[in-house]
């Protein structure tokens, strides 16, 4: 099997992995409804977000459609970068962390394109796909599913604390799905594990190996002149 097949295996992996927990949570769950699976450690809890990664958000509607537009080329842009590294046969774990990355970001992208043409509102009630009535909005303008809560640690910051003094603190607050770990975790490998492999290519692009070639064969010419040159002066 190629590189480049393991590579779209990945994706759509994930990407289906992610579509069917996402659907599953819209179709049986009302929004805010949320299952303690572990303590209070791992829970989930339905609720959508107009925005980025996490529940971040920005420019409500304007800011809606640059989001989605902006991961589309995203999206072209990194897979058209994999194609490029895959044909010069960079490490495979390079590969799979772009791999999540670009899954990750088509996850979400399916979401806010597609999911508010075809299912209704959560408010209040469970989400039908494909309703009667049309979905709750527009292509592009769709709402992301997220789930997954890890509230490890709680408490209130101390009233000696700049700031948020008093105030109540968890660890860690955002919920978020499997297409945001999916983007994590592949970011979060590359800057572990392989920035190294790019700052060798910063220097293989500052002086490229043709250039490096000529350089080195000039000095060798060199320096075998210098020896000639001493050869002679010592027979003179």
């Amino acid at each position: 099997m190629s590189t480049k097949t393991k590579s779209i295996l990945i994706i759509l992996l994930i990407l289906v992995a992610d579509q069917v927990l996402k659907i599953y949570i819209k179709t049986h769950f009302v929004l805010g409804e949320e299952i303690v699976v572990f303590k209070n450690w791992f829970i989930i809890h339905f609720i959508e977000n107009n925005g980025m990664a996490f529940g971040f958000e920005f420019g409500k509607e304007i800011g809606k459609y640059f989001l989605t537009i902006f991961r589309i080329a995203a999206i072209g842009a990194l897979g058209w970068y994999l194609l490029k590294l895959i044909k010069k046969e960079i490490p495979f774990g390079l590969v799979v962390c772009f791999s999540l990355i670009i899954a990750g970001a088509a996850g979400n992208l399916i979401d806010s394109a597609f999911y508010g043409l075809i299912f209704n509102e959560s408010h209040g009630t469970v989400a039908t796909l494909f309703p009667e009535g049309g979905g709750y909005n527009g292509f592009l303008l769709g709402k992301v599913v997220d789930m997954f809560y890890f509230p490890l640690v709680e408490g209130h910051f101390p009233s000696w604390f700049p700031f948020w003094a008093g105030q109540e603190f968890i660890f860690f607050r955002p919920v978020f799905n499997i297409a945001d770990a999916s983007i994590s975790v592949g970011i979060v490998a590359i800057f572990i594990f392989y920035r190294q492999h790019f700052d060798e290519k910063k220097e293989e692009e500052v002086v490229p190996p043709e250039i490096s070639a000529d350089v080195e064969t000039g000095v060798a010419d060199e320096l075998v002149e210098e020896e000639h040159r001493k050869q002679e002066d010592y027979v003179n």
